[in-house]
């Protein structure tokens, strides 16, 4: 009896410490170790054969080379331009507005009719816009705060000092001086190589705006300044009207601003000498709009997008 009991007891020692073994294998398979399952970033599998994140080979069938990019050759430069394009940069229109011109007939190649898109124009090809000879230079704006001293032209026969001399740096283009302000005349002149835009600047039809400072070398009395406001005589062009003048606020009686649009030669000085004045000093404050703002004496700058456009609409 005790022999049964005794080898009862053993078998159940025995199963439990199998039972014992194989929680001690299900607890160390339930936790992977370090490194098992996990991807691995290096082109090869992983310990249990799942594929990697490494970089692709390029495909290529047996007997191919492989695929290169070729990189495209730059265009040739042969000197030639698009016919919209030298139209644009004559400062005519923008190159779609030149498309739609081009269509009319209104330009002439060597004196033939283009109406043709994409016309390519040659080096020494003579290109002209409703008669007008045009050049594809492209166009260049610049304002100048000009300083007393320096004549209003390209060139001087007496070897003065020309605004010219103060615009050497400003760029390469041909530039010239949209009108003109008299050597002992300050402040505001504009620079272009756009000769369609300067003709329509300087052209009497288009009243261009123009106000002066002027600082006369005595007091003006009220009832010369509202004489100079009903117009004056000047010999030989007529009468001279001012458009608005004024005494300056916060300055003395022998300060004026001046608004105009006429553009005879010397006019705001012979206007006052008329009246008995001598003018000390002329500063024109604006032209067309724009001003010398930001700018000293003998300084300039390139005009702004805004303001190029601005001046073509004018």
């Amino acid at each position: 009896m005790n022999n049964r009991r005794n080898q009862s007891n053993d078998r159940n020692s025995q199963g439990g410490n199998n039972r014992g073994k194989g929680g001690a294998r299900g607890n160390s398979s339930s936790k992977p170790s370090s490194g098992k399952g996990k991807p691995t970033f290096g082109g090869k599998p992983s310990e249990e054969g799942k594929k990697s994140f490494g970089p692709k080979k390029p495909f290529n069938k047996p007997g191919e080379k492989p695929f290169v990019k070729r990189l495209k050759k730059a265009p040739v430069d042969d000197g030639t331009i698009r016919l919209n394009k030298y139209v644009a940069n004559a400062g005519i229109a923008s190159r779609r507005e030149a498309d739609e011109l081009i269509k009319t007939g209104i330009v002439t190649v060597n004196g033939q009719v283009i109406t043709e898109m994409g016309y390519k124009v040659q080096p020494d090809d003579e290109v002209r816009f409703d008669g007008r000879k045009i050049s594809s230079e492209k166009n260049v704006y610049f304002v100048l705060n000009k300083p007393k001293g320096f004549i209003s032209t390209s060139n001087d026969e007496k070897g003065r000092k020309t605004v010219m001399d103060l615009m050497s740096t400003a760029t390469t283009a041909r530039i010239f001086p949209v009108g003109r302000l008299d050597r002992q005349t300050t402040g505001v002149l504009l620079f272009t190589n756009d000769g369609y835009l300067t003709k329509k600047l300087t052209h009497p039809s288009h009243d261009i705006k123009k106000i002066y400072h002027v600082t006369l070398d005595k007091k003006l009395t009220a009832n010369d300044l509202a004489d100079i406001k009903k117009g004056v005589r000047l010999i030989p062009e007529g009468i001279a009207v001012v458009d608005e003048i004024s005494f300056i606020e916060g300055r003395p009686k022998n300060e004026v601003g001046v608004e105009l649009h006429i553009g005879w030669n010397r006019v705001v000085r012979r206007i006052f000498e008329t009246k008995g004045y001598e003018v000390e000093a002329l500063d024109r404050v604006s032209f067309a709009g724009l001003t010398k703002k930001t700018l000293q004496r003998g300084d300039f700058r390139r005009l702004t997008e805004l303001e190029v456009n601005f001046l073509k609409m004018l």
